[in-house]
């Protein structure tokens, strides 16, 4: 998993939410390369030893494995006060379903509301409570590019990733004149396991890499990015 070395986070504490997954590990590598510390929480322990024997040593000695329920309010509070310092949360937890919306249960559409913008609500919260004593913080989200463009068959999930940049955003508005910054990116199709299964592979080529998905994230949320606040950055690829 060891990537060159470059810096840009040396010695920063980053929470990264969804680090485990198949988007979280190529952006976990790429915190991991530039010098973060990095705190991954997890719900199940499937794979964890598989993801854990991929790290180096030294990779190893800068992370930390907290089991946390992001949708449980009183549990992501004990996260984030698990941390003496906490310089930058990315959050990446989230997931799609789709469905024409005649026939999208209420039920699945609270879930998508539930999965993608109220856990980024909880974590963003609790992660903007500290980072302003401190007066320094990068909250960094992911939203889609279906937040701005959105389409058929996933009307749930655009509704909430939109929300997801909303929220992003009037944070950034909240915390001028701090040192917190909130920025969110809006990648298209991203090249994972799970969506070479659901969708087929023959595009995947022209899809958004994790590891350069992470190369934009790990920028804003690093001191470097200091001047962004409230970016929606589109990471399209060749789609």
């Amino acid at each position: 998993m060891e990537m060159s070395q470059v810096g840009i986070m040396r010695d920063r504490h980053v929470l990264i939410t969804g680090g485990t997954g198949g988007l979280g590990q190529g952006v976990t590598a790429v915190a991991l390369a530039q010098g973060a510390h990095v705190t991954l929480p997890y719900v199940s322990t499937q794979g964890l030893e598989d993801f854990k024997a991929q790290l180096s040593d030294a990779e190893r000695s800068r992370v930390r494995f907290v089991s946390a329920d992001l949708s449980d309010e009183a549990s992501v509070i004990s996260l984030i006060e698990s941390h003496d310092r906490l310089d930058a949360t990315i959050h990446l937890v989230g997931g799609f379903a789709m469905g024409a919306t005649p026939d999208f249960s209420f039920a699945e559409w609270r879930q998508q509301l539930d999965l993608n913008l109220n856990t980024t609500f909880l974590v963003c919260k609790h992660s903007l409570k500290k980072m302003l004593k401190q007066d320094y913080g990068r909250i960094v989200t992911v939203g889609s590019r279906g937040a701005v463009q959105p389409t058929g068959q996933l009307a749930a999930y655009c509704a909430s990733k939109a929300g997801v940049v909303a929220l992003t955003q009037a944070i950034a508005d909240e915390t001028k004149g701090t040192g917190v910054t909130a920025n969110v990116v809006l990648p298209s199709v991203i090249d994972t396991p799970s969506n070479r299964q659901a969708m087929g592979a023959d595009q995947a080529e022209q899809w958004v890499k994790p590891e350069s998905l992470g190369q934009v994230i790990c920028f804003l949320a690093s001191e470097t990015a200091k001047d962004i606040r409230g970016a929606a950055v589109p990471v399209y690829g060749q789609t």
